[in-house]
């Protein structure tokens, strides 16, 4: 396949179009040439993937995709994918189908033997987990973790003695309590990597021992939003 022949979306094709996480810089050109081709855009909020069109110049069809009418909307988008239309599915940010909706219409697609074809880019799990320092040789991606602080704890009492790196999202609400309870539950000096507005404006990564960090954590600002990287116990940075 031809690098042209890879930026036209097929009938029948749904793209799984990774969006910056902040940049705009960070989409790609094949990533962009899908968008502005394809029939339809299921995406997650209509209200920030229309303006994010616009900014590059694009307008197309948009369907409203998101978590409480996934399991609807994913029937609905496969009969049209079935009946010969092109389609791009995205989130707010990042990548689909990582704690964002895409899953359900993936996998209706494969359930009708339908192509699914990614279209990779941004994605705050690889990006953070690449700048973090801590191992890389294998990590466990747990997405958002419980709002309840036992459920929480349970957690990491459970992975504990993990023999990887453990990586997931939190809010700016819950980010305070998630590193104090890392640091009551696997210690003080357990490395971690705390990331916040990672590509934006205000990025920042603050990584060391976990106690050293809640303590730094404290003196800045907890807009945005946070990625937790929890590094395996024994490592030292």
């Amino acid at each position: 396949m031809s690098l042209s022949d890879s930026l036209l979306p097929q009938p029948g094709h749904l793209y799984v179009v990774a969006t910056p996480i902040g940049n705009l810089s960070d989409l790609t050109e094949r990533a962009r040439a899908i968008l502005g081709a394809v029939d339809v855009i299921a995406c997650e909020d209509t209200r920030t993937t229309g303006p994010f069109l616009t900014r590059l110049g694009l307008r197309r069809e948009l369907v409203s995709y998101h978590e409480h009418n996934e399991a609807e909307a994913a029937e609905r988008l496969v009969e049209r994918l079935a009946a010969g239309a092109s389609m791009a599915v995205v989130s707010d940010a990042g990548t689909p189908g990582l704690s964002d909706p895409g899953f359900r219409l993936v996998r209706a697609c494969r359930r009708r033997n339908l192509p699914v074809v990614p279209v990779p880019g941004a994605s705050a799990l690889t990006a953070v987990l690449s700048a973090s320092g801590l191992p890389t040789n294998g990590f466990l991606f747990v997405g958002f973790l419980p709002p309840k602080s036992s459920a929480r704890v349970a957690f990491f009492e459970k992975y504990r003695d993990f023999d990887y790196t453990l990586v997931l999202y939190e809010s700016c609400h819950r980010i305070e309590k998630a590193l104090a309870e890392i640091v009551t539950t696997l210690g003080p000096e357990r490395a971690v990597c705390v990331a916040r507005e990672v590509t934006k404006l205000y990025e920042t990564f603050l990584v060391g021992p976990a106690g050293e960090v809640q303590a730094r954590l404290a003196r800045g600002s907890l807009k945005g939003e946070f990625v937790l990287v929890i590094s395996p116990a024994g490592f030292v940075l």
